[in-house]
């Protein structure tokens, strides 16, 4: 017997389920989206945005480490990455000054976690990445210039 088969029938009709309720109105798309802090995002300076998270001015730290490229050859797929070596690290920010959005990632971490974070961020043009780190109830941060080529071309 193909118990595969069922598992997928079983899966396939449960999202129908949902999305029948989801129709029907009984589960509204507010219920799904996580809390986010409107403030930051709509930031327009960097005082701002580390204000939208009662962080003041973060001091800079040589435990908070970022890694990124010095130069991008393509903006649409920038990786960059964080370590924290500051105990009882509670969040990790990563915040671009020159995009519209400067907050371009958000990482809370529960105790006991590494303090180590990798994604890719969007950047329209040459700009300083910064990393907001909590800990201990505490922020720091770290910045790194990241030089994005226009093309691709790497002038």
């Amino acid at each position: 017997m193909n118990n595969q088969r069922r598992d997928t029938l079983k899966a396939g009709s449960g999202l129908g389920m949902l999305g029948l309720l989801a129709a029907a109105g009984f589960i509204k798309p507010e219920l799904a989206h996580a809390a986010w802090n409107q403030a930051a995002f709509d930031a327009k300076n960097m005082d701002a945005a580390f204000g939208a998270f009662n962080a003041g001015k973060p001091a800079e730290s040589a435990e908070v480490v970022i890694t990124a490229p010095d130069i991008a050859e393509n903006g649409a797929v920038v990786p960059v990455g964080v370590v924290s070596k500051l105990p009882k690290t509670e969040q990790i920010v990563i915040l671009i000054e020159k995009n519209p959005n400067m907050v371009a990632a958000t990482f809370t971490l529960p105790e006991g976690t590494v303090a180590d974070v990798q994604t890719r961020v969007k950047m329209g043009q040459t700009s300083d990445v910064y990393a907001m780190v909590k800990a201990d109830g505490k922020f720091y941060m770290a910045k790194k210039e990241v030089k994005v080529t226009l093309g691709g071309c790497g002038g």
